[in-house]
């Protein structure tokens, strides 16, 4: 059979992407990507140690990263993304540069990482505000809090989870339990950003959106979006504030001084979403000092 008539295949291209030895959405990433880019993904060496401090910093160490770089040279992307959240943000704005450069070096092309893409996308949607919620143990959250405040961003809460393992086991259901307590009314926050490339969000961002009123950015989905954007093509996410400026209306809800309300899609919610949530979390006033015995619990500051 003569199939010379189909041309093709269609021009392809690529993005590189350096993610964690525990990394496990691969699918989820490629759901932000248009059909005329291609994902190539590699990882970081096996470490025996559970998602905490010791970890992200085992896994955004400038050598690491400099050799999973050089092994995607061969298929030359156009830009490499770093998707770890905890590994990009554990060293701080300055670190988080320095790993950007050192990726530049390896393979000579632009480099993202995800917490220096949710830099980037609060000051894209004009987010002076944000809540967040985490997967993360205390320690690990509270490093995301101080890096995001190091940015000039005011923290008005906090959800997280307390895990330090399968995280990307976690149901939508529970991750937006925690938002809801991270957001508990209109105006708390102007944006929620939820942590951890390893945290399944793409389904449940347009609902939370439409529930929350203020966009809701997620670990990947920030990865994607600043990936793309240096190839000067726009991610796919329909009905998510940051990938679909149709999603971006007017003034936030009633009292809320964020830069816009976002609407989700019409209809109800999906019960998946809404519906029943897992264990109630514990309130911690005094979260930042919780022995590290008791750290891994699902809680809210």
């Amino acid at each position: 059979m003569d199939i010379s008539f189909l041309g093709g295949p269609a021009p392809q291209r690529g993005v590189g992407v350096v993610a964690p030895f525990d990394f496990a959405l691969d699918r989820e990433l490629w759901r932000w990507v248009p059909d005329d880019v291609s994902l190539h993904m590699t990882r970081t060496p096996f470490v025996p140690v559970e998602v905490s401090l010791d970890l992200a910093r085992m896994v955004s160490e400038h050598e690491t990263l400099g050799e999973a770089v050089r092994t995607l040279n061969a298929i030359a992307p156009e830009v490499v993304a770093y998707a770890c959240t905890s590994g990009s943000f554990v060293g701080g704005i300055a670190g988080e540069r320095a790993m950007c450069e050192a990726m530049t070096w390896a393979g000579a092309v632009p480099s993202v990482t995800t917490s220096g893409a949710l830099l980037d996308a609060l000051t894209e949607l004009g987010v002076r505000r944000v809540a967040l919620v985490t997967p993360y143990t205390v320690s690990v959250t509270r490093a995301l809090e101080a890096y995001v405040a190091e940015a000039g961003v005011t923290i008005t809460g906090c959800a997280f989870m307390g895990l330090t393992r399968h995280i990307w086991k976690v149901p939508y259901r529970d991750v937006a339990d925690m938002a809801r307590q991270a957001v508990p009314a209109p105006g708390a926050a102007d944006a929620l950003f939820i942590s951890c490339t390893n945290l399944p969000t793409y389904d449940v961002i347009p609902q939370l959106e439409a529930e929350l009123r203020i966009p809701v950015i997620s670990a990947n989905q920030v990865t994607m979006w600043a990936a793309l954007r240096r190839l000067g093509t726009p991610a796919v996410g329909p009905y998510q504030a940051l990938t679909d400026p149709t999603a971006r209306l007017g003034p936030a809800a009633a009292g809320a001084s964020g830069p816009a309300a976002v609407v989700g899609p019409v209809g109800p919610v999906d019960p998946a979403v809404a519906g029943p949530v897992g264990p109630a979390a514990v309130d911690m006033p005094g979260v930042g000092d919780v022995p590290d015995t008791e750290q891994q619990q699902e809680g809210w500051t």
